[in-house]
């Protein structure tokens, strides 16, 4: 065994768990201490100051910078009592981690005298240097100026190190012109714009509603590596996963790991990594092992948006300083290990209001069934409209490892509403079928007949029948299956009692939709930025629709369900209850005119698409030139990640691989020579020959696609167009990857196991 790899392994044997101890045996105890949450700022902000943020955060009601100066100096001193020496603005850029720059609470007077201080300009903005971070071209090298600001509708929290306590204040970042360079600003817009349309088409319903939120409870996925072992493997240390590496002969054919006993060091990890998230107020509520040998998951309950992306990245951050103490390393890559599951980042959507009423919950009336399937169909519609737009919001280097994989939905969209669903739509878009259209009557006044029986509806309890609202008693679990609309033919509508689809990329699931595609190591943003603003934009048009017909005399309950009506027809062909995996639904999609982009660059075009651009810029989500400049900044992260990959490759091939290789290869011909030396025959020695030959056709495979590879990604690199050179990174590079691996690995079988450099799976995926 190699030394680095020995020494690897002896670093890992008796491993102990790390014990932590929490503050409080009760998480309730001690849960959001290190948050400057209502509890902190109602003992130390002033009554005014107190109700500005409440209003900043609950009305967007914009902060006077005298009562910024009031809460800048109440967040000081909130934070220097829990020990807190810095301050920082904490944002999110668009390199795809957090970024942060320190400054000190401490300052001196003219007269030399040392004292705490904390502005409210220093809380409201700071400027950090905008041309070190990615801006598309907005900015040019020699323009540094950008902006951060307050958000206060995600509150400041302390992170605690090693040797010292930081307050961290979540801001927005853009540049000196004003052009947005992080993933909040445009999450920010778009959740404003669905709450405007979602509170107009709200009226139709309920006049109290004055507000909708969409809601989001993030699942992360994740592999935990012991660090001698991650740091012994050159490719894991710098791409985040393993470019070569034979299939261990376990991996997880016996499905035994799935919710299996968590491991003690890895459940010690996770109990301290659980009570840092709970002091910095993030609500984790699950942890078990996942199906993948060492790969495991944690979840949240729901949480604002806004908000629950901001804890996941913060969740992600902890996670990583946690598993340092612990002696792991945390792999957030989508696909670190070939030939088993890779890991994503669930997004549970929903969107509920200031009443208390989660819009994509079935009720227990006519009206609010109604209301239900309003915004039910028309989320499916703008998933219908914008389906490219939603793959291309997923789309990464890493995520195309996974996309399409066993355990991943592949990169066509659809959706899954499971079978009572899909007939109760099935069956408004029939109901106008009947004998009097077959008679010759006008299809659309047989539609507009229908509405006419939604009045006349009541909820029936699905063992009694009888009439039932929510003031007559509380439905029990076996009630609530059978939920009646009785809208002409239409069957009754399951609450919570659908099937899961585990293939499909946006499954709803009985409240809620789960966006399943999104990558492990994504910013959530991107792709909730996407569908709300699609579902926003839905939303309106709705309206406009709905508002036409009534306009010209038909009633309301008629205007919505002829519109509804035309919608589940319009959108028919996104929905699919099958196993999104199989060869026959490629087949099916591609009839259905269903897009399935497999890879980044061209799936990233759907950004800057005439449809897209108009979409953002009537949302006031994006300017065309942020869009453009966001394009361009995805396509240079997707080449410098292939690019990365594409040395490191060479670097392990050529210096690692090939050494090995030749090395093993020489004892064997010492071997073959010393047998020939004392007279054996041919015959005696004919396997040591077969492998030296066959060694020597590996290395030779290596050898020559690593130098082509070389040729390729310098080809690439000449290349000034930044979409090209994407697309040549994608299709002349890439491709070298699989071919110079499949040999890799073949050697990797062969060669001795005390000569082979590189941890192998079996050890990597293995927590001692």
């Amino acid at each position: 065994m190699s030394n680095i790899r020995f020494r690897a392994l002896e670093h890992t044997v008796n491993r102990q768990p790390v014990k932590v101890t929490p503050p409080s045996n009760k998480v309730s105890d001690y849960f959001g201490t290190n948050v400057f949450n209502k509890d902190a700022m109602h003992k130390f902000l002033p009554k005014d100051a107190y109700k500005a943020v409440i209003g900043a955060i609950e009305q967007g009601v914009r902060i006077d910078r005298k009562i910024a100066d009031q809460v800048a100096l109440g967040m000081k001193e909130w934070a220097t009592s829990k020990g807190a020496s810095h301050y920082t603005h904490w944002f999110q850029p668009l390199t795809g981690a957090t970024a942060e720059k320190h400054d000190s609470f401490f300052e001196v007077s003219f007269d030399g005298k040392a004292f705490e201080h904390f502005s409210g300009s220093a809380l409201t903005q700071q400027e950090p240097d905008a041309s070190s971070f990615p801006s598309g071209g907005i900015r040019n090298t020699f323009e540094a100026r950008g902006y951060t600001a307050w958000d206060p509708s995600s509150p400041a929290f302390i992170i605690e190190s090693t040797n010292g306590k930081t307050l961290c204040i979540p801001t927005i970042f853009v540049s000196y012109t004003g052009e947005t360079l992080d993933y909040k600003v445009p999450l920010l817009k778009a959740l404003n714009a669905l709450d405007k349309a979602a509170v107009d088409v709200c009226q139709y319903f309920d006049k109290n509603v004055t507000k909708v939120f969409a809601t989001l409870g993030i699942e992360q996925e994740y592999f935990l590596v012991d660090t001698a072992l991650f740091n012994s493997r050159p490719d894991l240390t710098i791409t985040g996963r393993t470019v070569f590496g034979h299939s261990p002969a376990k991996g997880q054919q016996l499905e035994d790991h799935y919710f299996g006993s968590i491991p003690d060091r890895a459940y010690a990890f996770m109990h301290a990594f659980e009570i840092e998230a709970f002091k910095l107020g993030i609500p984790l509520k699950t942890r078990h092992n996942e199906v993948a040998p060492s790969q495991f998951e944690c979840a949240p309950v729901f949480e604002e948006i806004n908000l629950a992306v901001d804890h996941n990245a913060l969740l992600m951050d902890v996670m990583d300083k946690v598993a340092h103490r612990h002696n792991f390393k945390v792999l957030l890559h989508e696909k670190p290990y070939a030939g088993i599951n890779g890991s994503g980042k669930h997004n549970n959507w929903s969107i509920g209001t200031n009443t208390g009423k989660n819009l994509l919950s079935p009720g227990s009336t006519p009206k609010s069934n109604m209301q239900f399937l309003t915004f039910f169909v028309n989320t499916i519609k703008a998933v219908h409209n914008n389906a490219d737009l939603l793959r291309a919001s997923i789309a990464s280097a890493s995520n195309d490892h996974r996309l399409g994989a066993n355990e991943a939905p592949p990169a066509i969209m659809s959706i899954f509403i499971g079978g009572q669903l899909s007939n109760a739509l099935d069956e408004i878009e029939n109901s106008a079928k009947d004998k009097k259209v077959n008679s010759g009557k006008p299809r659309e006044a047989v539609l507009a007949n229908a509405g006419d029986a939604f009045e006349e509806t009541e909820f029936e309890d699905s063992a009694s029948g009888n009439g039932l609202s929510k003031k007559d008693k509380k439905m029990s679990p076996e009630e609530k299956t059978a939920l009646k609309l009785n809208i002409g033919k239409i069957p009754e509508i399951l609450l919570d009692n659908t099937d899961r689809n585990r293939t499909s990329p946006f499954a709803f699931t009985g409240n809620k939709f789960e966006f399943r595609a999104v990558g492990s190591s994504a910013n959530s943003s991107n792709p909730m930025m996407v569908l709300n603003t699609i579902v926003a934009n839905q939303l309106r048009e709705f309206k406009k629709e709905v508002d036409s017909y009534i306009d010209k005399g038909a009633k309301k309950d008629e205007a919505l369900l002829k519109v509804l009506r035309q919608y589940i027809i319009d959108s028919k062909n996104i929905r699919f209850e099958g196993n999104n995996y199989s060869e026959d639904w490629a087949k099916e999609a591609k009839k259905r005119d269903l897009s399935n982009t497999t890879t980044t660059p061209p799936a990233l075009d759907a950004f800057v698409s005439k449809k897209s651009m108009k979409l953002f810029e009537e949302t006031g989500v994006f300017t065309h030139r942020e869009i453009e400049a966001r394009h361009e900044i995805m396509l240079e992260t997707y080449v410098k990640k292939i690019q990365i990959e594409a040395r490191v490759i060479g670097d392990l091939a050529m210096n690692h691989v090939i050494p090995a290789a030749v090395n093993y290869q020489t004892k064997l011909v010492e071997s073959v020579q010393g047998l020939k030396n004392i007279g054996m025959k041919p015959e005696i020695y004919t396997a040591q020959s077969d492998m030296i030959r066959e060694i020597s056709e590996h290395i030779t495979v290596i050898k020559t696609q690593t130098d082509a590879l070389i040729e390729e990604r310098k080809k690439a690199n000449r290349i000034e167009n930044m979409r090209d050179k994407a697309i040549a990174y994608c299709d002349k590079v890439r491709p070298y990857f699989d071919t110079i691996r499949e040999h890799v690995d073949k050697l990797e079988m062969m060669v001795d196991d005390e000569i082979w450099p590189l941890a192998k799976y079996r050890e990597l995926v293995t927590i001692r």
